[in-house]
């Protein structure tokens, strides 16, 4: 994959023809940790998002906004005015993109991925690699990725219903609460649910209170025992050295592919997917719940700003 390499000092590269070549606008820092941010889709979202990037990332980390398949002049300025690297791919397969960025950052050891509708919180970068090197040198398990947990998410809902009361609650008002990411369960598949785990009622608490009161907690974390939906994870660099990197399919642009693949692998080889129960980030909705969900961000805000704002 041929990528044209652009100084972070020099003027922006937007021409014509900038969807047409992969660009990476170089602002490495050399750092042993990558936070790789697939974006480009849900521009909406860009300023909340961006906002608690920026205030909750560790300073000594790499940051790298991805957009596969166009040149986006929004993420262009958004990296270029929080020195953050961007790299935007001609053909629009998102493995490919992760692969390209990963290959990129020879440093890097450790690596975050994110996607665009993730929303951070404080410290759950600190306290996902705190567990990921617990777990690795004390605990129980050979880890192949580590989560935070996600409250629209099939794993993630699951226990914060049950750590913080409300398991019951929901199964009278929904449904029999499962594990597993399943388009015909209603986390996925409702509106009305997503809203509710947003904190529609002041039910669920807000993502913020909620990794609040489990930070405080003693370590805690269990392994997933289903298919992990990887809006936001941490992995290492070897994990994606021995799996070939993520294989790119031939057709379609990737999207899920990668997760079916890091999912399997380490299932395969008997690699844990280890959810830390001291961190909680937001997840805007999932594609069944996308349009009603951007009119209720847009309506809501509230719920989505960086506390720190």
């Amino acid at each position: 994959m041929n990528i044209e390499l652009v100084s972070g000092d020099a003027p922006s590269p937007i021409s014509s023809d900038v969807d047409k070549k992969n660009i990476f606008i170089d602002r490495r820092k050399d750092s042993t940790q990558l936070l790789i941010i697939l974006a480009g889709y849900k521009s909406f979202l860009y300023e909340d998002v961006f906002s608690r990037v920026k205030a909750f990332t560790p300073k000594e980390l790499d940051i790298c906004i991805i957009s596969s398949g166009l040149f986006d002049e929004e993420l262009e300025r958004i990296a270029r005015e929080n020195n953050w690297s961007y790299l935007s791919t001609k053909e629009n397969n998102v493995c490919l993109a992760q692969n390209a960025a990963i290959t990129i950052y020879k440093k890097a050891l450790i690596i975050y991925k994110m996607d665009e509708d993730i929303f951070v919180t404080e410290n759950c970068f600190e306290k996902m690699l705190q567990t990921y090197l617990e777990v690795q040198e004390k605990g129980q398990y050979n880890v192949g990725f580590v989560a935070p947990l996600i409250p629209i998410n099939g794993y993630g809902h699951v226990r914060i219903l049950e750590i913080f009361g409300l398991d019951k609650f929901y199964e009278q008002k929904f449904e029999r609460i499962l594990y597993g990411a399943q388009g015909h369960r209603m986390i996925e598949k409702n509106p009305e649910v997503a809203k509710f785990m947003w904190s529609e009622g002041n039910i669920v608490p807000s993502i913020d209170k909620m990794n609040a009161a489990l930070q405080i907690q003693k370590m805690k974390y269990r392994p997933c025992p289903v298919r992990f939906s990887i809006g936001f994870i941490l992995f290492s660099k070897n994990l994606w050295q021995v799996m070939k990197g993520f294989h790119i399919p031939a057709e379609g642009n990737g999207v899920g592919v990668d997760e079916a693949q890091i999912c399997s692998f380490c299932a395969a080889q008997s690699l844990a997917i280890i959810v830390s129960e001291n961190v909680v980030v937001g997840h805007l909705s999932f594609g069944q719940q996308n349009a009603a969900m951007k009119e209720y961000y847009l309506t809501h805000r509230d719920k989505f700003h960086c506390p720190t704002i």
